[in-house]
């Protein structure tokens, strides 16, 4: 997988490199500022970018501006913010995207492998969200009467799913049935009104109407 990094910290920048090196795949580049990020992607075309929020030029949320503005241009590279920060207002329409999308904060991912993990999931079209920023997010915004509407098992599902964990981890981390979770999810997505189309994704829409990021079409 050919990848872009843009992260303004040498030596997590050339930590990155390293790693995703090891596992295999290609960085095309590494850039250490928003502008340069933009014209290493229009140049490489990469499956995946991995992101820094805060950058130069501004040091504000120039990283994460980019990547709103790489998933309009270049909608087949997927986008994996890793950053200390939750920027509220550009999180949430970086995540209306349909999949392909990743929010991690750095000082919360313990482990390579689950980060690794995190890195193919995005770039296989997946999900992959902190649940601090999940709940920074959610916390922030208005909540729907279809999400207060669900019970508090149904949030719980809701919330796993937003973190990007199958019907079988949810499964395990609840300690109920993946039978359960099913039923659970299919409930979450009757009460958002999400219907069954070949066109969309009942799954990443329930997270996106849980991050308050659109409205549930049955609401």
């Amino acid at each position: 997988m050919r990848v872009v990094i843009a992260e303004d910290a040498a030596v997590i920048r050339e930590g990155l490199i390293r790693l995703l090196t090891d596992a295999g795949h290609e960085v095309a580049a590494a850039v250490g500022d928003a502008p340069t990020l933009l014209d290493a992607v229009a140049e490489h075309r990469p499956e995946l970018a991995v992101i820094d929020v805060r950058m130069p030029p501004d040091h504000t949320d120039d990283g994460l501006r980019a990547a709103v503005r790489l998933r309009r241009e270049y909608p087949h590279t997927a986008v994996l913010i890793f950053s200390q920060y939750v920027e509220e207002h550009y999180a949430s329409e970086l995540l209306t995207a349909s999949g392909g999308v990743g929010y991690l904060l750095k000082d919360r991912v313990a482990d390579v492998t689950d980060f690794l993990a995190a890195v193919d999931r995005v770039a296989a079209g997946g999900t992959a969200l902190d649940g601090e920023v999940v709940a920074q997010i959610f916390t922030s915004v208005r909540r729907r009467a279809a999400i207060a509407s669900l019970t508090a098992r149904e949030r719980e599902v809701l919330a796993a799913m937003s973190e990007g964990c199958s019907n079988a981890a949810i499964a395990e981390r609840l300690s109920i049935s993946v039978g359960a979770v099913e039923k659970h999810a299919s409930n979450v997505f009757d009460k958002l009104g999400l219907r069954p189309t070949p066109a969309e994704n009942r799954r990443v829409l329930a997270v996106l109407a849980h991050l308050g990021a659109i409205r549930p079409t049955g609401a």
